[in-house]
């Protein structure tokens, strides 16, 4: 399904955050952005994602549980829509401002949660994103933070703004703690680690966070679903986690702009992830980094602006 790009009253996507929302980010891990998405816009989102939902259930997809939760990998190209956001003006900036231009996404998915009736068995859902990059880096100094690597979008598509409809929680300041204490047993209820915040917002917030902030999905005991849409940024040298095929003579991939298409994964060669050309000089046709220095955004007191 194509769709013209929403309109946000003039912004382009290249309007730097501020030094406050830098610092918080920086310190806390994680960042709620409130009313990012105007109703019309996430109306139209909800119903895709209510399309893609029917999709999945009719095709019995293995992303689906018995219970009618779906998470579903990769669903970018599923309408033109959810191709807009790789570039969604009112947080865009947030991206390249914190992650630089050598970017793209590696990982994205859409998540649909009924309520449930049924109490959950204990389990212990705390951990931090990216998998062996919280190993295979290790410096054996628990003092040295790992680096971030990636950070994720999280669009607040269903109303939660109370507790108890299975949004995410979060631990504060926790992206520096490169270890969280385990509980001896879990196959008992334990409590959530002492600082532990569930992210209450409204539909059209959503949130920012590192990837190495600790947090956990919560059990939806409401009358409400939760209505999800992630999307992931990495840096260009790190290979893709999603399969997420692309057809490169549809529409949709036709629909893409010169900076979408790098967010997708485009390249010219394979130096060209890397940030340069084969010469080892930085190739300057980088769409978002010609974009940013085209309007005078690069700054070299940053090392990924430079």
């Amino acid at each position: 399904m194509t769709s013209a790009a929403p309109d946000y009253d003039g912004l382009t996507g290249y309007e730097p955050i501020s030094e406050a929302d830098r610092k918080e980010f920086l310190d806390q891990g994680f960042l709620l952005v409130r009313n990012v998405l105007k109703e019309e816009h996430r109306a139209r989102l909800e119903a895709a994602m209510d399309r893609v939902y029917a999709e999945e259930k009719a095709a019995g997809s293995s992303s689906m549980k018995k219970d009618g939760t779906l998470h579903l990998l990769g669903f970018l190209t599923r309408d033109d829509l959810f191709g807009h956001l790789l570039t969604q003006p009112t947080l865009f900036p947030y991206m390249w401002g914190l992650a630089g231009w050598n970017i793209y996404t590696h990982h994205n998915h859409l998540d649909i949660t009924p309520p449930t009736s049924e109490e959950e068995p204990p389990s212990w859902g705390w951990h931090q994103d990216g998998y062996r990059q919280n190993s295979d880096p290790e410096t054996m100094d628990p003092n040295l933070p790992r680096p971030m690597f990636s950070l994720k979008i999280a669009y607040v598509i269903s109303d939660l703004s109370e507790t108890g409809r299975g949004a995410t929680k979060v631990i504060p300041g926790s992206h520096l703690w490169n270890s969280l204490p385990r509980p001896a047993d879990t196959t008992v209820h334990n409590p959530d680690p002492e600082g532990t915040v569930e992210i209450t917002a409204n539909p059209g917030d959503c949130f920012i966070f590192d990837r190495r902030l600790w947090h956990s999905r919560s059990p939806n005991y409401s009358d409400v679903t939760r209505k999800m849409l992630f999307i992931g940024y990495t840096y260009r040298w790190i290979r893709n986690l999603d399969d997420m095929p692309i057809d490169y003579n549809s529409e949709w991939w036709a629909n893409r702009t010169p900076v979408q298409r790098q967010l997708l994964g485009e390249a010219t060669h394979t130096a060209n992830y890397w940030g340069i050309n084969w010469n080892g000089y930085i190739d300057e046709e980088i769409p978002l980094r010609k974009e940013l220095k085209t309007r005078g955004l690069l700054d070299r007191s940053i090392p990924w602006l430079r």
